[in-house]
């Protein structure tokens, strides 16, 4: 039986890179509710090869994406399969918030650099540059669209204490994954996010 890691902690504002071989899960957790987490993947063994939300919306026919569902590379290759989903609504439109996320909309004048540059910092270890970070898949994170003017709105997440998302890897994977940095986000403040990782080769 594959055995599971212990749990990681991402800090509140902060991200973090590892691997994944395929047939590993990434359990993504939200400790304390209401909590967003970003995050993007790439083909290990090729990192042009990149999460796409472009592809995996046109695929799905549909923007809220759960449990069953495949996650697409730019190259229509399936990277992540949602196995467990305990909360059923994340976004896959929207990109990392940044320092110019923080510039733009909220007016900062010292901006903090958000998931986009925790991601890039977190990645650059793997050879990845920032220009190479995509739409990431933001787990948690509430985004629901007026149907009839298309506007988009951020509102508080659904999920609770506890609540998770589960993926598994369809080929070899370096992953980034953040505790989203942005108050309107996560209803209004910075929380951990914790996960946790079932190696395929402790099952063999």
């Amino acid at each position: 039986m594959a055995a599971e890691c212990c749990h990681h902690e991402i800090a509140p504002r902060s991200g973090t890179a590892f691997t994944l071989d395929r047939g590993d899960r990434l359990t993504v957790i939200d400790p304390r509710g209401e909590q967003v987490a970003d995050l993007v993947a790439y083909n290990r063994d090729d990192i042009g090869e990149v999460i796409s939300s472009g592809r995996t919306l046109d695929y799905a026919s549909r923007i809220y994406l759960t449990t069953g569902d495949p996650l697409y590379s730019n190259r229509s290759n399936v990277l992540l399969r949602i196995v467990e989903d305990t909360v059923g609504r994340h976004d896959f439109l929207l990109t990392p918030c940044s320092a110019d996320t923080f510039r733009i909309i909220y007016g900062d004048t010292d901006p903090h650099r958000g998931c986009f540059g925790n991601l890039a910092a977190a990645l650059e270890l793997y050879g990845i540059g920032p220009d190479a970070i995509p739409v990431a898949f933001n787990c948690f994170m509430n985004v629901p669209i007026d149907a009839a003017t298309g506007a988009i709105t951020v509102a508080p997440p659904l999920s609770r204490a506890g609540d998770r998302i589960v993926f598994e890897a369809e080929t070899d994977l370096i992953i980034g994954l953040t505790a989203c940095s942005a108050l309107q986000s996560n209803n209004g403040s910075f929380k951990p996010i914790h996960y946790a990782i079932e190696r395929a080769a402790a099952s063999l």
